[in-house]
């Protein structure tokens, strides 16, 4: 429907239309040339709204008005819709509990905000030759930190620069905490 042209007046091509009236009445199936006479002595357009339906449905309004009202339908249909980003939190080994603390606290905002968060602790240096089921453990620690319901998306794995797990939003758990 977005930048979508209707047919209007002389530019439908359809001879019987389904047509509704002005105030959103049915008028019922009509050939096209008395549609037109009765949008005229209306003192309004003819406007094709389905031209797919059999037959055609058109309506009696003001085409201005109309198309007004169709992009302020978008454009709320636009605004509530929401895109979702993965944001990324890292840590390393070294990490203190209260930065931890400050980090959960951040993914817990970007998860009430709709988004995944990618968890990932950083290895550099010696920390790479560490006992993998340790770095695991650190990173789901952290995890657990999180003040806010969420759900294991991808769990925690090897990744290029260490390991790395997505958590995302728990809708049934978020409908517990909220009556």
């Amino acid at each position: 429907m977005a930048g979508e042209r209707l047919s209007i007046n002389q530019e439908i091509s359809a001879r019987e239309l389904r047509v509704i009236g002005a105030g959103g009445e049915n008028l019922g199936v009509m050939p096209l040339r008395e549609a037109l006479e009765r949008a005229k002595a209306a003192g309004m357009d003819l406007i094709e709204i389905t031209a797919q339906a059999v037959p055609p449905v058109a309506r009696i309004a003001d085409y201005g008005r109309f198309e007004y009202e169709r992009s302020k339908k978008e454009k709320a249909v636009k605004a509530k819709a929401k895109t979702s980003e993965t944001k990324e939190v890292q840590i390393k080994v070294g990490t203190g509990d209260n930065d931890q603390l400050l980090k959960a606290k951040k993914a817990a905002e970007w998860l009430a905000e709709g988004h995944r968060v990618r968890a990932e602790l950083f290895l550099k240096g010696r920390y790479k030759g560490m006992e993998e089921a340790f770095l695991k453990e650190r990173l789901e620690q952290f995890l657990k930190r999180v003040p806010y319901p969420y759900r294991v998306a991808e769990p925690v794995t090897k990744s290029p620069k260490g390991f790395a797990g997505i958590i995302e939003r728990d809708p049934s758990a978020k409908a517990k905490t909220q009556p």
